[in-house]
């Protein structure tokens, strides 16, 4: 029992890597480029996602990962429509 909950995290990791691997080739993003900075601007009424490099959002905005800038453009935010990030993401 005890070398069985010695190895039973290691697979439980190895499980979750699998099914977020997996999540990641059903969104399509599993071959993306390496991780960009991206922004997502918090306004009071909206929000807007921005590339990294984007001077352009204000200061009410954070830093986000490739993953969570397609899954906002995916869930509708905003993509400013200068630096385009939903055309860099692969999202048209």
């Amino acid at each position: 029992m005890e070398t069985w909950l010695a190895h039973a995290p290691t697979q439980v990791r190895h499980q979750i890597s699998a099914s977020e691997q997996r999540e990641q080739e059903r969104l399509g993003i599993a071959a993306r480029s390496p991780a960009r900075d991206w922004r997502i601007e918090r306004g009071h009424d909206e929000r807007v996602v921005h590339t990294g490099g984007r001077h352009m959002a204000g200061k009410r905005s954070n830093g986000a990962t490739t993953d969570q800038a397609l899954r906002a453009v995916l869930d509708k935010v905003d993509a400013c429509t200068h630096c385009r990030p939903d055309t860099e993401l692969g999202y048209l």
